[in-house]
């Protein structure tokens, strides 16, 4: 198990992200996409070494599911390198001067993005490679041309720490600045780097109550920086009786796979699912969860905490057990549970937050009033489904401004398990899914967390940066004159 990284290292670690800060900020976006390049195809060579040792500290399955989180994790890193040759993200705008301006004389005003500054990364748990080193935080910082310092989860140390050199040394010899990337550890050390005044930004993945930690110190910083957490999300589903009529079945099924996938451990687990009175599918779904094998959960913290949500919710009047099997820590069986309208107002915050594991809790209603009175309660997330039929247009109408309310990402006859990696995907809610609502830590727009805009008034062309300059030698895409 890797040692907390010493005082001494972490000073030095840094120092040398703040000195790579401007060689990273003025490198090109076809050198930047040279280095993640580089970094994709290093993990890609090493997943005969990187994927067994994820297995054992994680107890995930080896293939498919960590195979292809490493695939994703490379997909990603090419598609950040896409993302800098498309250009667009940088938003280039040239206002050239403009003595009839209606607002007066216009002076030659030019803005771009650029990057921040130096980044810290704290790695999650649930994903040890898509998530973690090398993940879209890395990613996205490191193709916004900021350097990066990530800090290491301990559910997974030595993976971490070999991830961490492969990255590394892919970077500099790709040409990328030495100190553009290192890996730290230890929780005390990360709240030291997030406190150090070198830190530009800073992004995280995991709990509500470990995130909010970090944000307020990040907020109460003597210079307080951008705080982008993902914390925690209960994806409601909603289900129609058209829905039900015409494909209850695999509805039931659907479900029964979505929110029992990797033991429940994903921040997209659909938590609550609305199902009208008299539903009818009860049998289906104790069907459907039959037998399910035990699955270990990733680590033992995250086992205790599941097993004493589970026994909160129990305990809640109201809430009957729909299926469930005899399992203990560190394996659990999935536990499916169920309540009324009525109960679920009435259970205050234990029904309505995330419990993280292979739970979930139907919740029945009576008509649309009342599923519009329970969407009221819940807390935001990231994802809100519907399951319903070209027949419910009109029913739904009205739902969908409570859904859009609560959610960044909706979804129509699908599963929220599932976030795939691409130029218009959100991943990112109203709080406490995410502490930006405004932002998504998946997809080519994760990019703009870790860029902030510059204008350049007056300047003489010799002087600008190259995405302002007259010729546009990049030949990025602009807005100039408010013309694009």
């Amino acid at each position: 198990m890797s040692q907390a990284t010493d005082a001494a290292t972490l000073e030095k670690i840094l120092a040398g992200a703040a000195e790579a800060a401007g060689p990273a900020a003025e490198s090109t976006p076809a050198e930047r996409a040279g280095w993640l390049a580089a970094v994709a195809d290093a993990l890609d060579a090493a997943a005969g070494e990187l994927v067994p040792l994820a297995h054992a500290e994680t107890h995930l399955p080896e293939s498919p599911r960590l195979a292809g989180e490493l695939k994703r994790t490379t997909f990603q890193l090419r598609l950040f390198a896409e993302v800098l040759s498309d250009g667009e993200y940088l938003g280039a705008t040239v206002d050239h001067a403009d003595p009839e301006w209606p607002m007066g004389p216009r002076p030659d005003i030019r803005r771009v993005k650029t990057a921040i500054g130096p980044v810290l990364v704290f790695a999650a748990s649930n994903f040890p490679f898509a998530f973690s080193v090398a993940g879209g935080d890395t990613a996205s910082a490191l193709a916004a041309g900021c350097p990066v310092v990530l800090k290491a989860h301990p559910g997974h140390p030595e993976l971490s720490a070999k991830t961490g050199s492969i990255v590394r040394e892919a970077l500099i010899k790709a040409g990328a600045p030495a100190a553009l990337f290192n890996v730290i550890f230890g929780q005390e050390e990360g709240v030291t780097a997030l406190k150090d005044p070198r830190i530009a930004a800073a992004s995280f993945t995991g709990s509500i109550p470990g995130g909010r930690a970090l944000f307020d110190i990040a907020a109460a910083r003597p210079r307080p920086i951008p705080f982008y957490g993902e914390l925690g999300s209960v994806n409601p589903v909603v289900v129609t009786e058209a829905a039900i009529a015409a494909r209850g079945e695999a509805v039931a099924k659907g479900y029964a796979g979505s929110f029992t996938l990797g033991a429940g451990q994903f921040c997209t687990k659909p938590g609550l699912l609305f199902l009208p009175e008299d539903h009818g599918l009860t049998d289906v779904l104790r069907a459907a969860l039959d037998g399910a094998p035990a699955q270990p959960m990733l680590n033992d913290r995250i086992a205790a905490g599941f097993s004493s949500r589970l026994s909160e919710l129990r305990e809640v009047p109201g809430v009957e057990v729909v299926s469930s099997s005899p399992s203990s820590s560190p394996a659990f069986t999935p536990t499916l549970l169920a309540t009324t309208g009525k109960q679920f107002l009435e259970g205050g915050d234990t029904v309505h937050q995330e419990c993280f594991g292979p739970a979930s809790l139907i919740v029945t209603y009576a008509d649309q009033a009342e599923l519009l009175r329970l969407l009221e309660v819940i807390e935001p997330g990231l994802t809100a489904t519907i399951h319903g039929e070209e027949s419910d247009v009109d029913w739904l109408r009205p739902v969908l401004p409570a859904l859009a309310r609560i959610a960044g990402r909706l979804l129509w006859n699908d599963w929220p398990t599932g976030v795939t990696v691409s130029w218009a995907q959100q991943h990112g809610g109203p709080y406490p899914a995410t502490t930006a609502p405004t932002t998504t830590s998946v997809g080519t727009a994760a990019i703009e967390r870790f860029l902030r805009p510059i204008a350049w008034q007056g300047f003489p062309d010799a002087l600008l940066p190259e995405p302002l300059k007259e010729a546009n030698p990049w030949q990025l895409p602009r807005r100039t004159d408010g013309a694009r």
